[in-house]
C-alpha cells in the first residue's frame, strides 16, 4: 500500500507542476498582450493548448491512481474523493495527500483566473480593432456607376470587418 500511496502523492505533485507551468505560459501570454507583441502570441497560445492537454494526461494519471488506492482500500465501488481516501491512512501521508490537493486547487484556481483575464484582455483589443476598422470603412467610398451611367458615389455603410472580408 506504501507503493500506491507515494504513486498517488507522485502524480499529485506532477499536476501541481503542470498547473505551474501552464500559469507561467499564461503569465508570458499576458505579457504579450499587453506589449502588443501579436508574432509571438500565436507561438504561446500553441504552448498553452499542448500544456492544457499535458495537465489533462497528469489529471488521469492521477485518477487513476486515486482509483487503485480506492481499490486497496476496499472502496472502488464508489467515486471517492482525494480527501475521503485520505481518511484511511497514515498520517504522514494524509498530510502529504491534503496539502498536494490544497495547492493544486489554488493553483487551478490562479490558472482559470488568468485564463479569464487574458481572454477579456483578448476579446477588449478585438474590439477595439473592430471599431477601428469599422470606422475606416465608413469612411471609405466607392466609385460605382447610376443607372444613367454618370459615376457616382456611395458610402459602403457600415459592416462588420468579418463581413467585409468575407
Amino acid at each position: 500500500m506504501t507503493e500506491k500511496l507515494q504513486q498517488l502523492v507522485d502524480a499529485l505533485r506532477e499536476e501541481l507542476q503542470q498547473y505551474g507551468e501552464a500559469l507561467a505560459l499564461l503569465d508570458q501570454q499576458q505579457e504579450l498582450i499587453k506589449s502588443h507583441t501579436v508574432p509571438r502570441l500565436a507561438e504561446v497560445v500553441q504552448a498553452i493548448n499542448r500544456q492544457m492537454e499535458t495537465i489533462r494526461q497528469a489529471r488521469e494519471f492521477r485518477t487513476s491512481r486515486q482509483r487503485e488506492l480506492a481499490g486497496l482500500l476496499q472502496m472502488d465501488g464508489q467515486n471517492n474523493t482525494l480527501v475521503e481516501l485520505s481518511r484511511f491512512v497514515s498520517d504522514e501521508y494524509r498530510l502529504q495527500i491534503n496539502a498536494l490537493v490544497e495547492e493544486n486547487n489554488k493553483l487551478l484556481g490562479r490558472v482559470r483566473q488568468r485564463a479569464r483575464q487574458n481572454h477579456l484582455m483578448l476579446a477588449r483589443s478585438v474590439e477595439l480593432i473592430q471599431r477601428l476598422l469599422d470606422g475606416l470603412l465608413s469612411t471609405v467610398r466607392m466609385s460605382m456607376y447610376d443607372d444613367s451611367g454618370q459615376l457616382a458615389k456611395q458610402a459602403i455603410g457600415q459592416r462588420s470587418l468579418w463581413s467585409t472580408v468575407a
